[in-house]
């Protein structure tokens, strides 16, 4: 199969130059997670921007200081096998297709996931791709402290666990920035510089002010946001299974308990386009 025949060719994509705050309120109101970015009054591709460029970097303003450079791209008679091995080797969740170095479309894990690995008879358990070192959060926890808990983990989903440790909800890194906002906060730094025993001397003072962004959240707790229909797995579930499920809840990830019901891993859409890139 080839990337074309999977790829979305009616993208959203963002130009430079151009700010955070456009780019942001086309990722809420398209609700997509990344951005091509190409030149202004053309197609050509030059970057690609992510949710978590903008939150890495929240005293930057201009897209062309935020987004990253260093572009994986695929055309589109590429075999659909190679973009996932492409994902894989560079842990990134989609790639921009360009012909003659222009934008033509996205391929993402997703798409593979909802155009072709369903289809096939993968019967892999789901135990074999799946993470096991994932984050997780009591569902009482702020917003703030959760969102740190994930990012310390170096993921963009957390699972939270109900006060028996059992588990009763899933948010992803939208569902943390939709409860944010980036705010300014001014720090004042004072020193003073003086001749010590010179009594005709003059003590001066310079006052610096540091103003800094960074991401603010609601007050709301895990269990007020994470979604909590969720659909689990078991670590025999297969690799086929685990993609249909995927593609009728449009989602991503998908928590995998054991036989006895106890939460032992998690299993994404990244993991799982593994089983055809070998």
């Amino acid at each position: 199969m080839l990337v074309k025949e999977i790829m979305s060719e009616k993208i959203h994509y963002i130009h430079v130059p151009g700010n955070r705050s456009n780019a942001m309120e086309l990722m809420r109101e398209k609700k997509v997670s990344g951005l091509p970015v190409v030149k202004n009054g053309t197609k050509k591709l030059v970057g690609i921007l992510t949710r978590s460029d903008l939150v890495e970097n929240p005293d930057e303003e201009q897209i062309a200081l935020i987004m990253t450079r260093d572009i994986v791209t695929a055309e589109p008679d590429d075999d659909v096998q190679d973009a996932a091995k492409k994902m894989i080797e560079k842990g990134i969740r989609r790639i921009p297709v360009i012909d003659k170095e222009e934008l033509v479309g996205l391929v993402t894990a997703s798409d593979i996931i909802n155009k072709a690995l369903w289809k096939m008879d993968l019967e892999d358990p789901a135990e074999n791709y799946m993470i096991t070192n994932i984050p997780t959060a009591w569902e009482r926890t702020p917003l703030n402290i959760a969102f740190e808990v994930m990012r310390y983990f170096n993921l963009r989903v957390l699972l939270a666990l109900n006060k028996d440790g059992h588990l009763s909800g899933i948010l992803t890194e939208t569902d943390f920035i939709e409860e944010s906002e980036i705010i300014s906060e001014r720090t004042v730094h004072n020193t003073s510089v003086g001749t010590e025993g010179d009594k005709w001397s003059w003590d001066s003072k310079s006052v610096l002010y540091v103003i800094k962004n960074h991401l603010k959240f609601s007050d709301k707790e895990v269990k007020d946001v994470a979604a909590a229909d969720l659909v689990i797995v078991t670590t025999k579930t297969s690799v086929k299974e685990c993609a249909n499920k995927m593609r009728q809840r449009k989602i991503e990830q998908i928590p995998v308990i054991d036989v006895e019901g106890d939460l032992v891993g998690l299993v994404r859409a990244t993991d799982l386009i593994k089983a055809i890139s070998d």
